[in-house]
């Protein structure tokens, strides 16, 4: 199914039904007066996120949501039914803004949270209900409120442990599908990728969630090679793996351009970004021999004065990943465990 990370959609809650206008006439009962129900509220609509939908592609074809108005009152004092409310299902990670105004409206981060997105109209009120001491014979009803319709626009960002980051071509296709089941496309030429995968790696009795992000270029942030619709799909990530291609770079000085480019990419899109722990992996090291690779990726770190973890791997045969992924684990054992200690404290 062909990723789509935006959507814009209209939402129409139902109508509330209208209180009835109706005198209870019996035999025997000539003034039997007033009977008329009350109708029954309008359906509003929910959506609800879904762990097992990671598209909005759906959205494409069914644009407009309706839910059921609810029913006229009737006599003998019978309310209307309600209105059934409507559930649309959308991907964890789905943001919700006013189409209109682009005020955000919700952010839906778990599975089975929901929002709700319009509010059904308001039920009418039979003539019963003005019945008084005054006035035994009342001909006064209301009419059902409408329901909120808006226009919506959705937008998705994935949810991730773990975001890989580089260039076209940097083997990130590759590496996820070395360290787990999922299967992008891998071939020999930039831009292969073009929407986020997703690949879950076990750690212990935690698991981690790495997103295989698009390829990013010079000028990403200004949105060249649709940057900023990929970059903002890095921005719920808690940890960067940097992949570089050090086996066709050629040069440490080549290097390091290609590491200040994806840097200064990620500082202009957003400080906060910038600043998220990164790891730095060198990749296709099995396009050198051992010691070469090693003293390549040596002269770049001090060219970069670097400070945080390196790797170098091979994503094709496998090479490092003995070392990358255990060091992946642990930092995702520690992170979770201290984060069920803070809840354990609250």
């Amino acid at each position: 199914m062909k990723f789509v990370d935006e959507a814009r959609i209209r939402v129409e809650a139902g109508k509330g039904g209208d209180g009835c206008l109706s005198f209870r006439r019996e035999k025997f009962i000539p003034r039997g007066g007033p009977d008329g129900g009350d109708g029954g509220d309008g359906g509003s609509i929910y959506f609800v996120a879904d762990n097992g939908l990671n598209t909005l592609a759906d959205f494409r074809h069914a644009r407009t949501f309706k839910a059921q108005n609810g029913r006229p009152g009737m006599g003998r004092q019978r309310s209307g039914a309600k209105g059934e409310d409507l559930f649309v299902e959308v991907p964890v990670g789905t943001l919700v803004y006013n189409g209109d105004t682009g005020e955000l409206i919700g952010d839906l981060v778990s599975d089975g949270e929901r929002l709700l997105v319009a509010q059904g109209g308001f039920h009418g009120i039979g003539n019963t209900r003005f019945k008084s001491s005054t006035n035994r014979a009342p001909r006064q009803t209301t009419k059902g409120s409408a329901g909120e319709s808006y226009n919506l626009k959705l937008e998705l960002q994935v949810l991730a442990d773990v975001g890989l980051l580089g260039l076209p071509n940097a083997g990130k296709s590759t590496f996820i599908r070395q360290v787990s089941s999922a299967r992008p496309k891998v071939a020999e030429y930039p831009f292969t990728t073009l929407h986020p995968h997703l690949g879950v790696v076990p750690a212990g009795e935690y698991r981690i969630v790495i997103a295989d992000i698009p390829g990013l270029i010079e000028g990403a942030a200004e949105g060249a090679g649709l940057g900023v619709r990929f970059l903002k799909h890095l921005s719920r990530t808690r940890l960067l793996l940097h992949l570089v291609d050090l086996g066709n770079c050629g040069d440490a000085k080549t290097a390091t351009g290609q590491i200040n480019t994806i840097v200064s990419e990620l500082r202009n899109y957003a400080e906060e970004l910038y600043q998220r722990e990164r790891w730095l992996v060198f990749n296709k090291i099995d396009l050198l021999e051992q010691k070469a690779a090693e003293r390549l990726a040596a002269r770049v770190v001090k060219q970069l004065k670097w400070q945080g973890p390196v790797y170098l791997i091979s994503a094709v045969t496998g090479a490092g990943c003995d070392k990358l992924i255990p060091a992946l684990q642990e930092w995702t054992s520690r992170r979770m465990e201290k984060k069920d200690l803070e809840a354990e404290k609250q």
